[in-house]
Parts: C-alpha cells; structure tokens; sequence
C-alpha cells in the first residue's frame, strides 16, 4: 500500500465535495462555493492518496482570516495565535487504518513551527466516545463549549498547547524565517492577499 499525504490539487475539488457530503452527519456539509473558499485560502488542505485513490483529507486555517465557523470565530476571539483544524474526512473503505493519527501527525508538523496551539471540536449531541478519546489521547483538552446556533449541537471546544514552538520561534522566526525546506513550506497555491502577507510577515515576528 502506497501513502501519500500531500496538498490537495484543484482537479480534485469535486472529489474532495464528494467525500465530504457523504461522510454522515458528524461531518458539515459543504457546497462548492464553500469548498473554493477553502481551497483558496486554508493554510492547511492535504488529502491522502493510497495506491492512487483518495482517502481522507484535512483542513486547517491559522489565526485572524475571516472564516465565519462560529467555533473558529470563537478562537479568534480568545486566543492570539493557533491552527484550528476545521474538519477531517476519511473514506469509508479506509477506515480503521490509521489515517486519523497520520493527518493529525502532519498537522501537528506543520502548526508546531508557527503556532503555540493546534485547536479543534468534537461534536457533543450526539457524543461520539471514540472521537472524544482519540482527542483526549492525542494531548487535546477541553477549553469551552458552545453551541452551534440557536438549534446547532453542542461541542466541546479542544485545544493542544505544542511546546515545540517556543524552540522554533526562538531559535529561527525570530533570526529570518525557517529554513528554505519543501516539509516546512506553506501551500503554494494560498493566496497571497493583505491577509496572507501579514501572516508570513508575522512568522518572522512570532
């Protein structure tokens, strides 16, 4: 078996839709415009292809953009820098194998070097014991709980302190960036609007 966890390409946009709106109901659905607006601006947005197949995918945006998830919002208004991790989606024929873990290792990766805390939700109505778990078992503590709209569910809101980040911050964003390597690069597709500049600007700043 042949795994690739990498950034997602624009052809495969209606697949990812797909995957997405099939995934049940722990999974918000999305439309097109929906996902463009990922697509276009999330720091974070790798799929994983097995054998050539798509698997899952992840996405996740860092601090200050104008996404309008209310659990996003809710970051953005108590913390000053983190990736928020707005959805994973696995397929169902690759279930239980691990994919979870791999995208949340890569995620973690990729937010250690630019942030001090990786965030996320699990879903409380209906609460699903697995997820809970999972995140609890992967360092991830509950800071809140809201509710999505008047008649949304309830969910815990999760944070992960990552104390690689006070090294790198230290030791490289502070003296000229990270080094010039493909592991630490940013997608090359993300747009470099006002916002976009501030963020690799703040990198330096961090």
């Amino acid at each position: 078996m042949a795994l690739a966890i990498r950034d997602v390409r624009e052809h495969e946009l209606d697949a990812v839709l797909a995957l997405n709106n099939t995934a049940g109901r722990s999974i918000l659905v999305l439309d097109a415009v929906q996902l463009r607006y990922f697509y276009d601006h999330a720091d974070y947005f790798r799929v994983a292809e097995i054998d050539g197949q798509l698997a899952g995918f992840l996405i996740a945006l860092r601090d200050g953009g104008d996404y309008s998830s209310p659990n996003y919002r809710w970051f953005n208004e108590h913390y000053p820098s983190f990736v928020y991790i707005d959805r994973i989606v696995i397929a169902n024929a690759y279930r239980r194998h691990g994919l979870g873990r791999i995208f949340y290792c890569d995620v973690n990766s990729f937010a250690e070097v630019r942030v001090p805390l990786l965030a996320c939700e699990v879903f409380l109505e209906p609460v699903d014991d697995v997820v809970v778990l999972f995140h609890g078992t992967y360092g991830f503590q509950e800071v809140g709980q809201q509710r999505m709209g008047e008649h949304g569910p309830q969910v815990s809101l999760l944070a992960k302190d990552l104390p690689s980040y006070t090294y790198v911050r230290d030791t490289y964003l502070e003296h000229g960036g990270l080094p010039d390597e493909p592991w630490l690069a940013g997608r090359p597709t993300l747009k470099t609007d006002n916002t976009t500049k501030r963020r690799l600007a703040g990198e330096r700043r961090s």
